[in-house]
């Protein structure tokens, strides 16, 4: 269930600014949400440098007309792992959930900025997206992570969740709204990475 009036948030603190720290903040609090759809991998048994773009490949539905998507490529650290003197402050790296890429697409853009479509609720609808480019190495011992949600407060505006101008939706054409993520054979959702060998 994504509700608008109670948002996924960007950082997992109160703070009346744009705090550049979200780019590397431990993404634990979002994963422990209801609201956060989680895909882990087991533990690495060597590295995997992964490089260049990333693709989301997402077949979803909704149950209203408009929907946000938000990926998240996560590098999750070992309950071992000690913190070192360059770990920030309230920092701890046992378990921390490193955000190494993210992405968010309004669905009524997803097939072109320039002509916004409605979903039609409950059809399975594909909703494709870059994630900027990367180069980095999930670590022996770590495991790799996504995380997928509908809101990214107040990174991304809030959606109404229905086929509309955002810019002139009243407080009350923000409506709660139930989404799938398809993973079957036949609505195959994934990530296209390049791994560097």
């Amino acid at each position: 269930m994504s509700d608008p009036n109670k948002p996924v948030p960007f950082i997992n603190s109160i703070d009346m600014d744009m705090k550049r720290e979200y780019m590397t903040a431990d993404q634990r609090f979002a994963s422990q949400r209801p609201d956060v759809l989680t895909y882990e991998t087991d533990i690495l048994d060597n590295d995997v440098t992964i490089a260049g773009n990333i693709w989301a490949n997402l077949k979803v539905s909704t149950t209203g007309t408009d929907a946000d998507w938000v990926v998240k490529v996560i590098d999750v650290y070992p309950d071992s792992t000690k913190n070192t003197k360059w770990a920030g402050k309230d920092v701890y790296l046992s378990g921390y959930q490193q955000m190494i890429r993210s992405e968010a697409m309004r669905g009524k853009f997803r097939n072109g900025f320039d002509k916004p479509e409605s979903f039609v609720p409950g059809k399975v609808t594909p909703v494709n997206f870059e994630l900027q480019d990367v180069l980095h190495t999930f670590k022996k011992g770590h495991r790799m992570m996504v995380q997928v949600q509908s809101t990214w407060f107040p990174l991304i505006d809030r959606n109404t969740q229905q086929f509309q101008d955002i810019m002139k939706a009243k407080d009350t054409d923000f409506k709660k709204a139930t989404h799938k993520v398809y993973t079957s054979k036949a609505n195959p959702s994934y990530l296209k990475v390049r791994v560097v060998e």
